[in-house]
């Protein structure tokens, strides 16, 4: 690589990690977010040409952003060794599909909206909850198969017992599933569900507590549970890749001490062979 090429990567590479310059691009991103949301009133049909023309400044200027990213790298594959760079390099290449054809207006917009998402790629601890949530979910199906097993086992229930009430809330095991899904959502539950049943069933009160007592209070803490472990492993993670907080100092501290032990063994083994080297030389006298 020429030396005139290493200096454009050097500047290319200070401008990518300059603060004003995320800050802009995050502005601009709001500002493409802004763009989208206004196309949805009527009221600004009339501005239609200028919205045209904000909306081609904003996918040239996020295409001269990526070209910048892409050429502060030593290496242009390194570029794609990222996923967030992926993800970003995608969401741009789409946004340049042209929104005059007809036929490829709506795809164009659908695209363009997810523009709002390089917000996550942009910001670090936006990037550390989407991580988490990600990583919980494996955890939360095992909790959300549990939940399953509850509402068919409680739907069953309901619509033997409670079918005479209401076969539209009742009639089969399905519709049961959408009216105990309607409790468990605390959805207008008690004057169109608890109160109609309680008429015919006096001790139906019984069935719609302990259900949500298992499902607003058990399960959902157990949810909030798997989120919040993994989202303070993630932050734990974050921290250390940053070199600050706590566990930095402790990684620290455990690489002294390995270096230290190392210096430790070296000093040992090297007294080792001094000792049997004198006596070596101890026996031939």
């Amino acid at each position: 690589m020429s030396a005139s090429l290493v200096t454009w990567q050097a500047r290319f590479e200070k401008l990518r990690s300059n603060k004003i310059f995320e800050t802009f691009v995050i502005a601009i991103i709001v500002v493409s977010a802004l763009v989208i949301g206004a196309r949805t009133y009527d009221e600004v049909s009339r501005f239609e040409q200028w919205l045209a023309y904000l909306d081609v400044a904003v996918t040239l200027f996020f295409l001269v952003e990526i070209l910048i990213r892409m050429a502060a790298e030593p290496r242009l594959r390194d570029f794609f060794k990222k996923g967030w760079n992926v993800f970003d390099f995608l969401i741009v290449t789409a946004s340049l599909i042209p929104m005059d054809e007809s036929e490829m207006v709506l795809l164009a917009r659908l695209l363009r909206i997810f523009r709002v998402l390089r917000l996550v790629s942009m910001i670090p601890e936006l990037q550390m909850l989407l991580s988490a949530l990600v990583k919980s979910i494996p955890r939360m199906g095992y909790v959300a198969l549990l939940m399953f097993i509850i509402f068919y086992i409680y739907a069953a229930i309901g619509s033997f017992l409670f079918h005479t009430v209401d076969e539209q809330l009742w009639g089969n095991i399905a519709l049961a599933m959408l009216t105990l899904f309607q409790v468990a959502t605390f959805e207008s539950w008690a004057t169109a569900v608890l109160y109609p049943t309680m008429e015919q069933f006096p001790y139906a009160w019984i069935y719609f507590l302990t259900f949500i007592f298992l499902n607003a209070f058990v399960f959902l803490n157990m949810m909030i549970g798997i989120v919040l472990d993994v989202m303070q492993k993630e932050s734990a993670q974050m921290a250390l890749d940053n070199g600050e907080g706590e566990e930095a100092e402790i990684s620290a501290l455990r690489g002294d001490v390995k270096n230290l032990q190392a210096q430790l063994d070296r000093m040992e083994a090297a007294l080792t062979r001094q000792g049997e080297a004198q006596g070596d030389s101890g026996r031939k006298t």
